[in-house]
């Protein structure tokens, strides 16, 4: 009603500016999906390389990341625990780990990182800071 009142009464220019808006929109529209979706290429690109590959052998040492869902507190407690020795390595992903307590059992590959031995711990210096005189 407003587009027949701006330009004069007149039906048809009326009809062809309401369609002219309307494919300046759609365009608009199809513009702003083909930024997001670089974006999101762009942006999934970026974190897919920061991924590392983990690739576990016979014999490492590895830790398991448990995660709980807690009723009560409406939280997730999530932790890295153990240390398991891998026993074996399946092609699909799957890995078999065995640990003194707990025995051996079969987890998914994503759930595990490496565990190094740390040399360095426990060898510490110390000086002793006195008062100037």
């Amino acid at each position: 009603m407003w587009a027949i009142k701006t330009l004069n009464f007149e039906l048809t220019s009326a009809g062809e500016r309401r369609l002219l808006d309307l494919h300046e929109l759609e365009e608009l529209r199809m513009n702003a999906y083909d930024s997001a979706s670089i974006y999101k290429a762009r942006s999934k690109q970026y974190h897919d390389a920061n991924i590392e590959k983990r690739e576990f052998k016979e014999g490492e040492k590895v830790l398991l990341y448990n995660s709980r869902l807690k009723l009560f507190p409406g939280k997730l407690k999530s932790r890295w625990s153990g240390r398991f020795d891998v026993v074996r390595v399946f092609p699909h992903g799957a890995i078999k780990i065995r640990n003194d307590d707990s025995g051996s059992f079969k987890v998914n590959g994503h759930r595990l990182k490496h565990y190094f031995l740390g040399d360095s711990i426990g060898s510490f210096a110390f000086l002793d800071l006195k008062d100037p005189p």
